[in-house]
């Protein structure tokens, strides 16, 4: 059995720790709530551009006009997985990490190369060890903007334009409430606009868009922001996810402190309770001895 003092120091360090964590439980928190608002304040503007796009697709001439809508055999295909830049938070980024390579093993089976792009430290430090990252861009998933999804957007755009790639897909981690944070998946180029996805029941509304100037020229303006749109939408589900899946994470790191500490205060009971006895035992037998 371990020594009083042995345990009596575990208890101590258990605490502290389980007291660091309860602190990062509640800066998740605070930080959740910010990120949350922008990501649901965000998703509207994401799903209208949606659907304008899906509209003009349908009404442009996008014959040899639009180089990024352009279907080609796919030969070759990038995968950007956006993470994370700091852990702590669970199985997260790691299961981004298994769906990437788990895509990359089945892209490969069908005769084809893959690359990846990393948008954040954790994905570059979980696929850096598969030799096929082309580009990393690391340390910005804390405090990124706009200008930050352009630059990824028009990186990996000017790639595909370059022939380097014939189909790229983005794996990021969706937001679906504060318990479940799952690993997803989206076509990025040749930009496939995504349907406005709407309930059965809900009204619709029918009719013509009449657009001025053509629909081509409002194209040639919309669909680089189109791609800023959707890499920006993606971080900011990863960033509130991550908040979500750190405060779950330390949530069950600080319950489970308590549940060492609660056995460890049982064995250091019985670990006095048997110093006491030997003392006793000393005792009785030294007064024997003089009898």
């Amino acid at each position: 059995m371990a020594s009083l003092k042995e345990v009596k120091t575990k208890i101590t360090g258990v605490t502290k720790t389980a007291q660091i964590t309860k602190a990062m439980n509640m800066v998740a928190s605070a930080r959740l709530r910010g990120a949350q608002e922008k990501m649901e304040a965000f998703r509207p503007y994401s799903s209208k551009f949606n659907e304008t796009m899906s509209n003009l697709s349908a009404k442009a001439n996008t014959g040899g006009s639009y180089p990024l809508m352009e279907r080609r055999d796919a030969k070759s295909v990038e995968i950007v997985v956006i993470t994370s830049d700091r852990g702590l938070c669970g199985s997260f980024n790691s299961n981004i990490g298994k769906l990437a390579e788990r895509k990359m093993r089945e892209y490969e089976a069908e005769g084809k190369t893959v690359s990846f792009v990393c948008v954040g430290k954790k994905g570059f430090q979980l696929l850096k060890r598969t030799g096929k990252v082309r580009k990393n861009f690391a340390d910005i998933m804390g405090t990124f903007q706009m200008f930050n999804a352009r630059e990824i957007a028009t990186e990996i755009s000017e790639n595909f334009l370059s022939g380097a790639s014939d189909k790229v897909e983005v794996i990021y981690g969706e937001f679906r409430s504060l318990a479940v944070q799952a690993p997803a998946t989206k076509d990025f180029l040749p930009v496939q606009p995504v349907e406005n996805e709407e309930a059965d029941d809900a009204p619709q509304v029918s009719g013509e868009y009449i657009h001025e100037p053509s629909a081509e020229e409002i194209m040639d303006v919309l669909q680089p922001l189109y791609l800023n749109v959707m890499i920006y939408h993606s971080m900011l589900e990863v960033g509130a996810s991550e908040h979500a899946a750190r405060m779950t994470a330390m949530d069950n790191a600080t319950n489970a402190c308590k549940d060492i500490i609660s056995n460890l205060t049982i064995l250091y009971n019985k670990a006095r309770q048997a110093a006491i006895t030997a003392e006793l035992m000393d005792i009785v037998g030294g007064a024997e001895a003089l009898k």
